[in-house]
C-alpha cells in the first residue's frame, strides 16, 4: 500500500465521526465515506477489530489505500469510555496490539533497543505510574475493605471481551488460570476480581461467583473499585488478557498469563502459551517505553492539543489524589438548589447525599456545611463537619450574582476566616515544609497574577491612577467590607465597621491621602452593610467604586483593613498591609498587626512565597471550566 496522501482520512459509519479529537490525534481531517467508495480519502481508519473497521480495511485494500487501526490507549481517561473522550489512543498501521494472531506496530516498537535516556525515561514512568496510582480508567475509589495478609490476584473479564479470542484464549483459559492459582500458591488466599456488572447480573463473567464464594481460600472481589490497591498488595497476578497484567509488571509483580496479550511472550511473564516467534526477550523498560511512549498519542486534558505521556499522567494523578481526599459518602446540609451541582463538582470522588433532616444522617458521618454556619441541632455528636467556602481566586463576577466559582476551599478543622480555632489553612501554613518546586511555582503564580491584574472577583472597571502632585505623600487604601460578613463577625476585634476603620485610619494618618473603596456586593445592592459609605468623605480624600481592585493596589502605598482579602492581594504586590482584625494572612510576620492571636498559634515566620503557596496552591480546590 502507498503512503497516505494529503487529503482527509475516511471512516465508515457515524461512530468515529463523533470522536471530536480524532483529527487532532491523527494530524489530519477525518470524514465519513460510504460503503464501496473511498470518495477521495487519503487512507482509511477503523476502530479495533469491529465490523466497520474490517470493512474499512477491505475498502482500503481494494483502492490501494493505507489503513490504520486505532483503539483506546492504556492510560485513557478518568471516566469510562461512554462518559468521556479518550486522552490517548493507539494508532497502528500494521495490526492492533490485542490481536496476537498477526504482527502489530507495538510489537515492532517493543523490540527496538533503547538508549540510556530512553531507559531512564521508562524507569521514571514506572515510578510516576505507581506514585500516581493510575489505571486505564480512574473514576473509582480504591478498594476499601481489609485484604488477606498474603494473596494472589486472579482477574476475571466479561464474557465476549474481544481481547480474549484475539489473545489466543477462550473461556477454558479462565478455569485453567484459577486451578493454577490455587495449585501454585498453597499458602495464599486467592482473590478473584470480577467485573461489577457480573456481580450485579448485567453481564456474564467466566466464573460462577456463588460457587467461588464456597471454594476454600477463594475470596471474590466484586465491588466497583479502583484496582490499584489489589495489585499493589498481591504476591502475584494471574490474568488471561486483561491490561491489569501490564500494570502489575509496572508494579514489579510476578505475572502469570493464560492468553497472549501485548505484554506476554517477552520473557517478563510466566506464560501458559507459547509466544509467537516474532516476540523475544526484552527488558521491562522496552515494554514500557513501547506501550506508553512510542505507541500511543496523547492529548492535553485542558487544551485538547497533543502532549506527552508525562503530562497526562500528571493530570490523572491529580484527579486520583482529589478523589480520595474525603470519605466515600458525604452528607450535605443547607445547600441551595443552585449550589448542589457545584458541591458535587468540588467533591468529586465522594457520593453526596443532600439531606433536609439531620436525623437522616448516620452516626460517624462527615457532614458538609457552608462556611461558618452553625452545626444544625441534632447532628450526630460523633459526626465530622466539612466546611466549604469561596476560594481566593473565585470568579469573573460576584458570588452573590450566582456566578460559577473557579475555586472553593474545603476545611475539616474550621474555616480560614474564623481565628478562634485553627483551620486547615492555618495548619498548612504552620506545619508544611514548602519544597523548592512548590515555592518556585508560587513565585510564578504570583508574577502571573500581578501581570494579569487578577483578584478575587475580577470585575471590570475604570482605571485609577495615583493623583498628581502628591509627591512623597503616602496613599492609603481602605477596602470596604460587608459588615454582616462572617469574616468580620469572627475576625473583627475592636474595629468592626467601615466607618470605625476609616475614622481610625484618618486619625492615625492625618497627612496621608486615604482612598476608600466600598465592597462591590454593597454597591450592587446584593448585601447589606453600608456603614461608612455615605459618611466616607468625612474620613477619606477619595471614594472609588468603578475601579478594579488590581488597578487600585498597583498605585497605593499601604492597605489598611479589618480582614479583607485585599490585604493578602496587597502583600502579593509588595504593599505594606495593616490589619485591625485577625485575617488568615496576618500573624505570620508579613503584616502590621494590631491584635495578638489567641494561644501559642501562628508562631512561624513565613516568606511571601510560602504564604502564597499555602493560600493559593495547597489549600483551595480549583475546578476547570474546560474539563470540569
Amino acid at each position: 500500500m502507498s503512503e497516505p496522501g494529503s487529503g482527509p482520512y475516511g471512516v465508515l459509519g457515524w461512530g468515529m465521526t463523533r470522536l471530536a479529537d480524532l483529527p487532532t490525534f491523527l494530524d489530519r481531517p477525518v470524514r465519513r465515506v460510504w460503503f464501496g467508495s473511498a470518495d477521495g480519502a487519503a487512507g482509511m481508519v477503523g476502530w479495533g477489530r469491529r465490523m466497520h473497521s474490517q470493512r474499512a480495511r477491505a475498502l482500503a485494500f481494494n483502492h490501494g489505500l493505507p489503513f490504520i487501526c486505532v483503539e483506546d490507549g492504556f492510560l485513557r481517561s478518568v471516566g469510562l469510555g461512554h462518559d468521556e473522550a479518550p486522552l490517548s489512543i493507539v494508532v497502528d498501521a500494521v495490526g492492533i496490539y490485542f490481536d496476537a494472531s498477526s504482527p502489530s506496530a507495538l510489537e515492532q516498537l517493543i523490540c527496538q533497543p533503547l538508549g540510556e535516556r530512553e531507559k531512564i525515561r521508562a524507569e521514571r514512568l514506572c515510578v510516576a505510574w505507581r506514585d500516581a496510582r493510575v489505571s486505564k480508567y480512574n473514576h473509582l475509589r480504591e478498594y476499601p475493605a481489609a485484604l488477606p495478609g498474603k494473596y494472589v490476584l486472579v482477574v476475571d473479564q466479561t464474557f465476549g471481551d474481544a481481547s480474549i479470542p484475539f489473545g489466543l484464549a477462550s473461556s477454558a483459559s479462565f478455569s485453567r488460570m484459577l486451578e493454577a492459582a490455587l495449585d501454585e500458591n498453597p499458602d495464599c488466599a486467592v482473590l478473584v476480581k470480577t467485573h461489577p456488572d457480573v456481580f450485579a447480573g448485567r453481564k456474564r463473567g467466566h466464573f460462577d461467583w456463588q460457587t467461588l464464594a464456597k471454594t476454600s481460600r477463594v475470596q471474590v472481589i466484586a465491588e466497583d473499585a479502583h484496582p490499584v490497591r489489589l495489585v499493589e498488595n498481591a504476591a502475584a497476578v494471574y490474568t488471561v488478557t486483561s491490561q491489569l497484567g501490564f500494570e502489575a509488571l509496572v508494579w514489579g509483580k510476578p505475572v502469570r498469563v493464560f492468553g497472549m496479550p501485548f505484554y506476554a511472550g517477552w520473557g517478563l511473564t510466566a506464560d501458559e502459551l507459547d509466544a509467537p516467534a516474532r516476540r523475544g526477550a526484552v527488558s521491562l523498560q522496552q515494554l514500557v517505553h513501547g506501550a506508553l511512549v512510542d505507541y500511543p498519542k496523547y492529548l492535553d486534558p485542558e487544551t485538547r492539543q497533543r502532549c506527552n505521556v508525562e503530562r497526562v499522567l500528571e493530570w490523572l494523578a491529580l484527579q486520583r489524589r482529589m478523589r480520595e481526599r474525603f470519605p466515600a459518602k458525604l452528607y450535605a446540609v443547607g445547600f441551595s438548589t443552585w449550589k448542589r451541582p457545584l458541591v458535587r463538582d468540588f467533591l468529586q470522588g465522594s457520593d453526596i447525599c443532600f439531606v433536609g433532616k439531620v436525623r437522616d444522617i448516620p452516626p460517624g458521618s462527615t457532614v458538609v456545611l457552608w462556611g461558618s454556619a452553625a452545626e444544625p441541632p441534632g447532628m450526630p455528636v460523633d459526626s465530622v463537619p466539612l466546611r466549604m467556602e469561596d476560594g481566593f481566586l473565585r470568579s469573573v463576577g460576584l458570588g452573590a450574582d450566582l456566578i460559577r466559582p473557579f475555586s472553593w476551599v474545603q476545611d475539616l478543622s474550621g474555616i480560614y476566616y474564623d481565628p478562634n480555632r485553627p483551620s486547615d489553612l492555618e495548619l498548612i501554613l504552620e506545619r508544611t515544609e514548602f519544597d523548592g518546586d512548590l515555592l518556585a511555582r508560587a513565585r510564578l503564580l504570583c508574577q502571573g497574577l500581578l501581570q494579569s491584574g487578577l483578584t478575587k472577583y475580577n470585575l471590570a472597571g475604570s482605571i485609577w491612577k495615583r493623583p498628581n502632585g502628591l509627591g512623597a505623600k503616602r496613599v492609603l487604601l481602605v477596602p470596604g467590607q460587608v459588615e454582616s460578613d462572617a469574616s468580620i463577625r469572627w475576625g473583627g476585634t475592636t474595629i468592626t465597621s467601615n466607618e470605625a476603620l476609616l475614622s481610625h485610619v484618618r486619625a492615625t494618618n492625618p497627612h496621608a491621602y486615604v482612598v476608600y473603596k466600598p465592597h462591590p456586593d454593597v454597591l450592587a445592592g446584593l448585601r447589606r452593610g453600608q456603614s461608612g459609605v455615605e459618611q466616607a468623605s468625612m474620613w477619606c480624600d477619595e471614594v472609588v467604586s468603578d475601579v478594579s481592585m488590581g488597578d487600585l493596589l498597583a498605585d497605593v502605598d499601604e492597605v489598611h483593613t479589618i480582614t479583607s482579602l485585599a490585604g493578602f492581594e496587597g502583600l502579593m504586590r509588595g504593599k505594606r498591609v495593616f490589619c485591625y482584625g485577625l485575617p488568615f494572612y496576618a500573624g505570620w510576620g508579613l503584616t502590621h498587626d494590631f491584635q495578638v492571636f489567641p494561644g501559642r498559634r501562628r508562631t512561624r515566620r513565613l516568606t511571601l512565597d510560602e504564604l502564597v503557596a499555602g493560600v493559593l496552591l495547597v489549600y483551595p480546590t480549583y475546578v476547570s471550566f474546560a474539563t470540569r
